[in-house]
């Protein structure tokens, strides 16, 4: 659910220019150059370093500065009560341009951007109908069929799973492809692999509930290795790495990462154990949103992320490589051919 990023190297840079919840502005700004136009970002409760779409929305506003004189800096939420109070902060900075990131800063995104209707506001994850508020979402459903139709083929045991930090579109949206590439995989080779965790029909499935305890995670792909699975997609932000620490004690089992690619971003232990990772390119997203508002193109028509803009995608196999048959290599990239042609259109209750 593309795979323009900067990983660490990008937020490592974080450091230069960022504010703690609610905190007072550096008195330092961390521009390349002087620039008349600044941007703000407001990251949701889960933190800056979440290994999800905090650090790779914080990564594209880096772009953005280094390479089109952006200012900018991010005020980290670590608490729901931190949110409300960082986008007020961010609006007070006199940015023209503010984003937030997730489902929880729709709220605040929506009031602040009434109240200031002279301000570009761009959301992650979410849609806030606003006049200056852009939304950028991803169908990751599209990508995540490729990845489920891989896990499914490269099964031993003929199960896999995945898991949800909560049942939320964002969330599902990856599970409900995911699903269907299982399916897609077993009506053409007629294999009967079984996804644990996730039952697109009644939209239920495996939640931890949160997306920062990673001991969740891991106690949740802990019970699905005992079931069988040997292939297993947390999309719960953090919780994740629990998963892949799981694996790793497990042996003979892989995963498959959310939003960035797991393979960079996780700890180097676990690289693995990554089979692919469902990408979301909210680095390059982000960074022309902001380019937009600093060049007075900014219009409020949803992003939607696909496989055929480049806004979602599949990281390759990395070290697992060998493990992927050629000729179920080629079946995927057949594949994503025929989402992209709209030969194979993939469903979603979540789909944006």
């Amino acid at each position: 659910m593309n795979t323009r990023r900067l990983g660490f190297a990008a937020v490592g840079l974080a450091t230069v220019a960022l504010l703690t919840a609610c905190g007072t502005a550096p008195s330092g700004a961390s521009s390349t150059g002087a620039s008349s136009f600044c941007a703000r970002m407001v990251t949701n409760s889960g933190g800056l370093n979440d290994r999800s779409f905090n650090q790779s929305s914080w990564a594209g506003l880096q772009t953005a500065q280094k390479d089109d004189g952006i200012d900018s800096k991010v005020l980290v939420s670590t608490t729901e009560n931190d949110l409300q109070p960082n986008v007020s902060q961010a609006v007070e900075s006199g940015c023209g341009f503010v984003l937030t990131v997730g489902y929880e800063l729709a709220p605040a995104t929506e009031a602040a951007a009434k109240a200031n209707p002279d301000t570009d506001f761009a959301i992650v994850d979410e849609t806030v109908d606003a006049p200056n508020v852009k939304p950028i979402v991803f169908d990751t459903a599209q990508a995540s069929y490729l990845a489920g139709y891989l896990a499914a083929g490269v099964s031993k045991t003929g199960k896999v799973a995945t898991f949800g930090g909560g049942n939320q579109p964002p969330v599902t949206l990856f599970m409900d492809g995911f699903s269907d590439g299982v399916d897609a995989y077993n009506a053409a080779h007629g294999a009967s692999v079984q996804l644990l965790g996730w039952n697109k029909t009644a939209q239920d499935g495996a939640m931890t509930g949160d997306f920062e305890d990673v001991n969740k995670g891991k106690q949740q792909a802990a019970a699905f290795i005992q079931q069988g699975a040997d292939v297993i997609m947390p999309v719960a932000g953090q919780v994740g790495e629990g998963a892949a620490s799981a694996a790793l004690d497990a042996g003979g089992v892989s995963i498959v990462w959310v939003d960035n690619d797991g393979y960079d971003t996780l700890p180097s232990q676990y690289q693995g154990i990554v089979l692919t990772s469902v990408i979301k390119n909210t680095e390059s997203a982000v960074r022309d949103i902001a380019v937009s508002a600093k060049d007075g193109s900014f219009t409020n028509s949803p992003y939607i992320g696909t496989l055929k803009n480049d806004g979602v995608g599949i990281a390759p196999f990395h070290d697992l490589s060998s493990k992927v048959p050629a000729a179920l290599s080629s079946e995927i990239d057949a594949l994503k051919a025929k989402i992209v042609s709209g030969e194979i259109t993939v469903s979603s209750p979540s789909a944006p």
